[in-house]
């Protein structure tokens, strides 16, 4: 018997600042942006380009991590799957369509130095979030992936 799939991978930049919000029985809900871009040539040789947003929704703890450590231009993995979701619209009376990527997993792509400040400069600096027991890779630049 086949199984179906719905898996989403994504590799790009946040737009904004991560929103946290807590549902009513508690939950913490995180939402953000992230632009993925692509480049190819066209038939006459000119290079193009095109950047996809995608909306990301993160539940519970990774909800919090999320929120802790994102912020505008963070560069990261996300994995998850695909959600659309429908509502009626009190001003027009239609109904309205929104696609979501539900994630289950985030990896902050930028090195530590990268990063950008959070207003906590004073602070010291943030032990590396959990990541589900599994160790983390090591800390690698864009110069330093063969492809």
């Amino acid at each position: 018997m086949a199984r179906d799939l719905n898996k989403v991978m994504i590799i790009g930049r946040l737009g904004a600042d991560p929103e946290m919000r807590y549902t009513p029985s508690g939950s913490a809900v995180t939402t953000f942006r992230v632009a993925a871009g692509r480049q190819w040539r066209d038939g006459a040789g000119e290079t193009r380009e095109e950047t996809e947003w995608f909306s990301v929704v993160v539940w519970n703890k990774l909800a919090e991590i999320c929120n802790q450590y994102l912020a505008k231009g963070t560069r990261v993995y996300v994995e998850g799957r695909l959600q659309t979701r429908s509502w009626d619209d009190q001003q027009s009376g239609q109904t309205r369509y929104r696609t979501e990527v539900i994630a289950n997993d985030m990896i902050i792509l930028d090195g530590r130095e990268g990063r950008a400040s959070r207003d906590d400069d004073d602070l010291p600096p943030r032990e590396a979030p959990p990541r589900g027991g599994r160790s983390a890779p090591p800390d690698i630049g864009d110069e330093d992936i063969p492809f």
